[in-house]
């Protein structure tokens, strides 16, 4: 896995977590992996994983069940608005980016016309 320097890796995990519930490769209810498991796969401190898996816990993303191991959330609502935050840092990511490299916002909206008809 390749962490960016820039960035705690705890909040990276998170990330990536929170993106494989939104695209469907963690569903409501299924297990994550251990802290053990995920730190080995990530080559992190389980420490790291642990502080991610707190605060996915913490965002009401996930649920600890003593014994069993840590589950992603079946609340719906949390759910959406989980997509609905993800998707709204991609476009402001994408936005920010389109505006530092200068482009107006009707040649930012010429892009994405072109780019979703193609």
């Amino acid at each position: 896995m390749d962490f960016d320097p820039n960035l705690p890796i705890y909040l990276q995990i998170i990330e990536f977590l929170k993106t494989d519930i939104v695209i469907g490769k963690l569903n409501p209810g299924d297990k994550l992996p251990s802290v053990r498991g995920l730190s080995e796969s990530y080559h992190v401190n389980m420490n790291t994983v642990m502080r991610a898996y707190e605060e996915l816990e913490r965002q009401g993303i996930t649920y600890t069940q003593r014994g069993m191991g840590t589950f992603v959330s079946k609340d719906t609502d949390i759910m959406l608005q989980l997509k609905k935050e993800l998707s709204e840092k991609f476009v402001t990511d994408f936005l920010n980016g389109m505006r530092s490299l200068q482009f107006s916002s009707q040649e930012i909206i010429d892009v994405i016309k072109k780019e979703i008809m193609s």
